[in-house]
């Protein structure tokens, strides 16, 4: 089948080379020519892991093409997916001009009977408005669908390859007969093909991020509130996670979410639903706790050196929203940086493929290290913002000798606390209070 894919950001590129992967023939279309170029000499604009293989193998086969032309891209292609950026204006509405572009740009060149398939992220109605645009550029039939995406940062292949479901809005059954065709792949172990109205696919990917989102939120708060109380938020969560209506999935303290999805998502369905007369309790205080969690290491360093930060070092360890992903939108890493060197500390910092773009973001404010235990040199606190596996297991002796002080903020309880504190250090986590560490006897 012939597929294409307008944008070849993240869910673009990954959906185009995993159709491709199926034998499909597929074109991605950009208008970013750097990008294009880039692509077609086997670079990679973003990082996701197993993706540069999977993309030069299908270049390599002719199964895989990029392009800035949208008369090459468009003309004869049976599925066309619209997958480009929709950021939130001020108001935290989704910003759908890119959305618009791309349809009205596509419409000279569709085949009757092309069906055009909106994969971004957009309110509920956009499919209607993308149908119109189109229309009003093109006497063509064509069907039009809705098929959210599904896929988290640093699993993404996996997630594609390998769905729970696939969702797809429709209108009429033709439409829905030929994107099963086009999934069938990945639907091999019976995971459903679920086929709705157009408007409900387009609430489904809103309705599950801000789900996950607020399951996030609120064990946030609980280790907030377990750190007062002198609870464990670790003992807490397995006491509810085993509750089959909780379950853990999402359920894991830290400094809140970031990324492009959730908080974005979160804040655009608040204001669908204010534009219809209904007031989002409920996302309004998952963002704005959300918003809150991200000063929390930054609180507790504040009041470990007793409010003076200034010529203090501090060593950050991860600084992408989550493992597995160079992606720092909304990261939590850059609101303690900021505060930090606000507040006249200095800022070591380490990540395994993130630094380059937090360079972009911050320039020479801060000290970038190659390896982790670099960014310890001197320090008089270590903060952990990012769960990479590559922090689960230091050595801790090597980081005392390499530190002034033994002291850990733990933004994602990735240590046993009581362990850390036999270690010599002092160790805080989230929803964990700081045990204080054994004193070494005359005897010994």
């Amino acid at each position: 089948m012939k597929v294409t894919m307008i944008g070849t950001g993240y869910v673009g590129l990954v959906t185009g080379t995993c159709f491709a992967e199926s034998g499909n023939e597929v074109t991605c279309l950009d208008v970013d020519q750097k990008k294009v170029d880039l692509l077609n000499s086997g670079g990679i604009p973003i990082y996701e892991p197993g993706l540069t293989e999977l993309v030069r193998r299908n270049v390599a086969a002719g199964r895989l093409i990029f392009t800035t032309d949208y008369k090459q891209a468009i003309s004869g292609a049976k599925c066309v997916f619209i997958c480009v950026g929709t950021p939130q204006d001020d108001s935290g509405a989704a910003d759908l001009k890119y959305v618009q572009s791309a349809a009205e740009q596509m419409a000279p060149f569709l085949k009757s009977g092309a069906i055009v398939i909106c994969k971004s992220t957009v309110p509920v109605g956009t499919n209607r408005k993308v149908r119109a645009w189109i229309q009003a550029k093109t006497q063509t039939p064509f069907y039009s669908a809705s098929n959210p995406e599904f896929l988290k940062e640093g699993a993404a292949i996996d997630d594609f390859t390998k769905p729970d479901r696939v969702v797809v809005g429709v209108d009429e059954e033709e439409a829905s007969d030929v994107l099963q065709e086009l999934y069938k792949p990945f639907l091999r172990t019976e995971k459903p093909f679920i086929a709705m109205g157009i408007e409900s696919a387009e609430m489904v990917k809103y309705a599950a991020n801000c789900m996950l989102a607020t399951k996030i939120s609120f064990i946030n708060e609980m280790a907030n509130i377990c750190e007062m109380v002198n609870a464990d938020i670790n003992e807490v969560r397995k006491g509810i996670g085993h509750d089959a209506r909780i379950g853990f999935s999402f359920l894991f303290p830290g400094v809140g979410y970031g990324g492009s999805c959730f908080p974005k998502d979160v804040r655009a369905l608040a204001s669908v639903a204010a534009e219809n007369g209904i007031e989002p309790r409920i996302l309004r205080t998952v963002d704005e706790t959300n918003n809150q969690q991200k000063h929390v290491l930054f609180q507790k360093l504040h009041r470990y050196f007793e409010g003076n930060l200034s010529g203090r070092t501090i060593a950050i360890w991860g600084l992408s929203f989550k493992p597995r992903t160079d992606d720092i939108r909304e990261a939590p890493s850059l609101v303690l940086i900021q505060h930090l060197l606000e507040a006249g500390a200095s800022v070591k910092v380490s990540d395994p493929v993130a630094m380059e773009n937090v360079r972009r973001e911050m320039g020479d404010s801060i000290v970038y290290c190659d390896h982790h235990y670099d960014a310890c040199d001197g320090a008089d606190a270590l903060a952990i913002v990012t769960e990479w596996n590559e922090f689960r297991n230091p050595d801790f002796d090597y980081i005392r000798v390499k530190m002034k002080a033994p002291v850990i903020f733990d933004g994602r309880n990735l240590y046993d606390r009581a362990k850390m504190a036999r270690r010599g250090f002092y160790y805080s986590g989230i929803g964990l209070s700081a045990l204080p560490v054994p004193q070494k006897s005359s005897a010994e």
